[in-house]
């Protein structure tokens, strides 16, 4: 500071000059703000967060984002945004599809009526086939049988029978109601024949000598009084000299001989173009 004087005034009056420029070295150090209380308390509630972090918060941010911009579209009714023309053609749209539906059920339904019924038709028709030819083969012979039934055993020792006695005591045997026959392990069927040979008896070619065995299948009781009539098969039978020392009546006998069907020679079978 220095001082300056005005001519004619004896009062000196100190003269302020501008201070000088303080210098670096004598520069008073002004704290920093975490060396106040305000700046500690501001360092100790701002977050700290990296450059990874903040990244990783952006991308959240835009995920959530699209998320719900997704959610407001998919739950939004896209049918209020229609003109009442565009309602009235969808609705025509869904009432013709749903005929449709109804129309196609009802066809699986009957095609599935038809295909139940059909086989069940088929199912008895197989069933039936097969009983009929379980029963042709019984009687034409081809395959055994079994059930109630007749044993009856003759011995001739002394030769006395010939095939008309056999005859007789087969015709006997069908008027009572056999169903299938057999004697001494050959099968007899409809076409089936007696013959004297010069061994013996022959029955469609095959020799059957004494004791004779029958063995046939029908009702027993009827059979056995139809064996027994006077002047009938059994009687003329011990007239000639045989004797009939066994008949057995029976709940279950077999009839277990056979016979080989010969294929047609001249007969042949009708075909549906042939009618």
């Amino acid at each position: 500071m220095s001082v300056t004087q005005n001519p004619g005034d004896d009062t000196p009056r100190p003269q302020v000059s501008p201070p000088a420029a303080p210098d670096d070295a004598d520069t008073p150090t002004v704290p920093s703000a975490p060396d106040t209380a305000q700046g500690r308390l501001w360092q100790a509630l701002k977050p700290a967060y990296s450059r990874s972090q903040l990244l990783a918060g952006v991308l959240c941010a835009l995920l959530g984002f699209a998320l719900v911009a997704q959610v407001r579209l998919s739950g939004q009714d896209e049918l209020g945004t229609l003109r009442q023309e565009d309602l009235v053609r969808v609705l025509d749209d869904v009432t013709g599809r749903s005929e449709q539906l109804d129309g196609e059920v009802s066809r699986l339904q009957a095609s599935r009526d038809e295909l139940v019924s059909g086989t069940d038709s088929a199912r008895a028709a197989l069933e039936l086939a097969q009983a009929r030819a379980a029963a042709e083969g019984i009687l034409s012979g081809r395959l055994p049988a079994e059930g109630p039934g007749v044993r009856v055993v003759i011995r001739d020792p002394g030769g006395e029978l010939n095939a008309q006695l056999m005859v007789n005591l087969l015709e006997e045997l069908r008027n009572a109601g056999i169903e299938v026959a057999q004697v001494n392990g050959v099968r007899l069927v409809a076409s089936s024949s007696f013959v004297d040979g010069a061994a013996g008896i022959e029955v469609d070619g095959a020799l059957i000598q004494s004791p004779f065995e029958w063995i046939v299948i029908g009702d027993p009781a009827t059979v056995d009084r139809a064996l027994e009539i006077p002047g009938g098969a059994l009687p003329r039978i011990r007239a000639a000299g045989a004797t009939t020392d066994e008949t057995e009546l029976l709940d279950l006998v077999t009839v277990d001989a056979t016979v080989e069907l010969s294929d047609p020679r001249h007969a042949r079978p009708v075909e549906p173009d042939d009618e």
